[in-house]
């Protein structure tokens, strides 16, 4: 195998409406063809995939290096993928089209019961707040589509950006067994950063534990730690007060009035779990980064600060660099593979045999 570095420079730029209209097209026949061939988990999968999702952007006219391969992307499958056709329809979207996947979920098309719609919908916004609260790396979200299957199997792809860097977020359901312990799938970016608190992690188990513990015993009593003052025994008994500077050894610790009020809420609900915690409104990265730190200094409860990226790639040519893309070869593939499973739905097997002997030569 061989493998290296790139460095490649970030293309700026729209995708141009004749590109995009031809990305729609071949995005669903290529989605066919695999829905066809295998199942929609296996295509639900295929997208957890980083390695897969930046081939399939490729092959859509994205070079590796564009702007723009994840949401514009994300929106040729959300134009491409039907109910009636696929079973798998996509919620969200870049900006403000991600706070409508609630409302996209409930609406979806499927016979599923309320409980499984509003399941679904934790499940959105727990991705979300897991990659921006519990994954402390910087990159603020901005980016949220949700892939659900009329089988209730359910993917996501989400990005953050951190200036002019990227990082990608993908989750599949099949490997979700705790929304709060490396749920993701895999975590891409093209840098991996030397601190970055991870609260997912496996190792950040006992920051965990011990945040709900903090917090069910009252976070009134942590104030002292962070800005106020607490009571020290001197040698002669006397009784001394030591006021703790704003900013000391342990930083990170403030937190907003939002931010208690939050914290004295969950107090007041007394979560079970840590992940009961994170789900609540109000309880944002500040304080749980605060939680966790406070674990360390009280309770040598140490959390992980290892980046948990696992892949790594490059950005994502619409612009015509290193060369244009060739219409006329995009709509003849666009048409084969169209065919080719029209064909195969009705018996006529011919093109599609053809298509898998292709693959296995290449």
């Amino acid at each position: 195998m061989k493998t290296g570095i790139a460095n490649l420079p970030l293309h700026s730029g729209k995708a141009p409406p004749w590109l995009f209209k031809r990305m729609v097209k071949l995005s669903r026949a290529i989605a066919d063809a695999i829905i066809y061939e295998y199942s929609q988990a296996e295509f639900m999968k295929r997208l957890s995939n980083p390695y897969w999702f930046q081939a399939f952007a490729c092959v859509l006219g994205f070079d590796w290096h564009s702007s723009g391969t994840t949401t514009t992307t994300c929106g040729a499958l959300k134009l491409a993928l039907s109910p009636e056709l696929h079973g798998i329809i996509v919620a969200g979207g870049k900006g403000k089209a991600s706070k409508n996947a609630p409302k996209e979920i409930m609406c979806a098309p499927f016979n599923f019961t309320d409980a499984e719609r509003n399941k679904l919908i934790y499940a959105s916004r727990m991705a979300a707040k897991v990659d921006n609260n519990l994954v402390q790396d910087g990159f603020q979200l901005y980016h949220h589509s949700f892939f659900i299957s009329e089988k209730g199997e359910w993917a996501v792809i989400q990005q953050g950006m951190n200036g002019e860097t990227a990082r990608r977020y993908h989750w599949l359901s099949d490997k979700v067994v705790s929304f709060v312990e490396e749920p993701q799938a895999a975590i891409c970016c093209d840098q991996r950063l030397e601190s970055v608190l991870d609260l997912t992690a496996k190792e950040s188990g006992e920051t965990r534990r011990v945040s709900v513990d903090l917090v069910n015993d009252n976070p009134e009593h942590l104030k002292k730690y962070l800005c106020g003052q607490t009571t020290l025994a001197s040698y002669s008994g006397e009784e001394k007060t030591l006021v703790m500077p704003k900013h000391h050894e342990v930083r990170g610790l403030d937190i907003s009035e939002r931010g208690w009020k939050a914290l004295i809420n969950a107090y007041e609900l007394q979560p079970k779990n840590y992940e009961e915690l994170v789900a609540l409104d109000g309880i944002g990265a500040k304080s749980l980064r605060a939680l966790a730190l406070l674990s360390d200094l009280l309770y040598s409860a140490e959390a992980s600060w290892k980046d948990p990226v696992k892949y790594s790639y490059a950005h994502g040519g619409k612009d015509g660099f290193p060369y244009p893309v060739d219409k006329q070869t995009y709509d003849a593939s666009i048409e084969f593979l169209e065919d080719a499973v029209k064909a195969a739905k009705l018996d006529d097997k011919e093109r599609y045999w053809a298509l898998k002997r292709l693959h296995e030569l290449i």
